[in-house]
């Protein structure tokens, strides 16, 4: 696609092309600053990475197998494959950068760990990698997250972690963001605030995109080792972004191979705070700290958004996929939670996997993708479990017959 993809993209500045960047305020300029330095130079040393690749074999169980859908696919009529991040350690593909963002602050001395969460799953790995690291653990979470993901929830305070109710707004992700950023200014000095996506100022979509990779690179392989060829399509859901983001870099040179970002459709496409189709409906304009496509209302503001998947209900997304949205070679659709709760019993029943719901948006365009192209192959990052979900599934839904 481009030359040195990696090297050219973020520029200095953190730039891909017209989105990304540092809006931050001045007191966290220098901050931002020793981060970006650090990663540069302590995360290409021999010893960080060789502590990190201990850590992802070691205890995270890397690498994650790659799934072939047997019953899925006879149905469907194509050749659906999963790439399993819910084997990951924590059930998600989050440790990936939790581990590295908490061996970064290690490396500098940082005392504690600050982060949101919307469906919980990056909460409870950065409480891992806090416990794993002997650090302190801070969590913002929307009340309305709270609620609806009990058992991350749980899991994060047996951690050690410290959850901090959000009650402003609609006690959501963004919320949830606005207030670990409040807290993080409080005292940058000792603390580092440990994005959970591929979003937010620069350095942290170039870093959680790196830590990420890791997932594309053993997909490709492992697909190839399968079947002798790449797939035909690969397939993720995109909140931020960072899962997809991992799967995608790995066939951004794949001229052969498309990639579908799947956001969600929520309730309705046709009303505003229905839905999270950021790409769809969104224009460019600036969200915690760095540019990129967000759904804005009449005064610029952004805008409420709602998805079935906790983790995906962001009025924004990742600098990175706006650009990859703009160059045509990502192609970003959407998936309502009618279609994704199909897919949830789905492969649950056919294949005996449940998939958290956001990773579920995922499946459910595969199966499209399948019945439109029978016997091509599809490779989807089925980037968490279903364990969080499956209280509010219950509550909410009638088990299929």
């Amino acid at each position: 696609m481009i030359p040195n993809y990696f090297k050219t993209y973020p520029n200095a500045e953190g730039f891909f092309n017209e989105y990304g960047g540092a809006f931050i305020p001045p007191i966290l300029e220098s901050e931002m600053k020793k981060i970006a330095d650090a990663y540069f130079t302590i995360s290409k040393s021999h010893n960080f990475i060789s502590e990190l690749r201990s850590i992802r074999k070691h205890y995270q169980g890397r690498p994650t197998p790659v799934y072939y859908c047997n019953r899925l696919s006879e149905k469907y009529h194509g050749r659906i494959y999963l790439k399993r991040e819910d084997l990951n350690h924590t059930g998600a593909h989050k440790l990936n950068h939790c581990m590295g963002e908490a061996l970064l602050a290690k490396y500098l001395g940082k005392k504690k760990l600050i982060a949101e969460t919307g469906a919980g799953q990056h909460g409870v790995a950065l409480a891992t990698a806090a416990a794993y690291f002997g650090l302190e653990c801070e969590i913002h979470m929307g009340e309305v997250d709270i609620a609806k993901e009990h058992p991350n929830v749980a899991r994060m305070k047996i951690l050690g972690a410290t959850v901090v109710p959000v009650s402003h707004g609609l006690k959501t992700l963004k919320e949830a963001v606005d207030s670990a950023f409040e807290a993080y200014l409080k005292d940058p000095i000792n603390t580092i605030y440990c994005i959970g996506s591929v979003v937010g100022p620069h350095p942290f979509p170039m870093m959680v995109r790196d830590f990420q990779r890791v997932v594309g690179i053993e997909a490709r392989e492992q697909f190839f080792e399968m079947t002798g060829e790449l797939p035909d399509s690969v397939v993720a859901c995109v909140g931020g972004g960072s899962n997809s983001m991992g799967l995608f870099s790995a066939f951004l040179d794949d001229n052969e191979v498309a990639i579908y970002g799947v956001e969600p459709g929520g309730r309705s496409l046709d009303k505003v705070g229905e839905h999270a189709a950021t790409m769809t409906f969104g224009t460019p304009g600036v969200l915690h700290g760095f540019k990129c496509y967000t759904l804005q209302d009449e005064q610029g503001n952004p805008a409420p958004v709602y998805s079935i998947a906790s983790g995906l209900d962001y009025p924004g997304v990742g600098p990175e996929h706006c650009m990859l949205r703009d160059m045509k070679r990502v192609n970003y659709d959407v998936i309502l939670d009618e279609e994704c709760m199909h897919a949830f019993f789905e492969l649950s029943r056919l294949e005996g996997i449940i998939p958290a719901l956001e990773s579920a948006h995922a499946v459910a365009y595969a199966l499209k993708l399948a019945q439109k192209n029978p016997h091509s192959s599809i490779l989807v990052n089925l980037s968490g479990r279903g364990d969080k979900d499956i209280d509010f599934v219950l509550e909410n839904y009638e088990l299929p017959k």
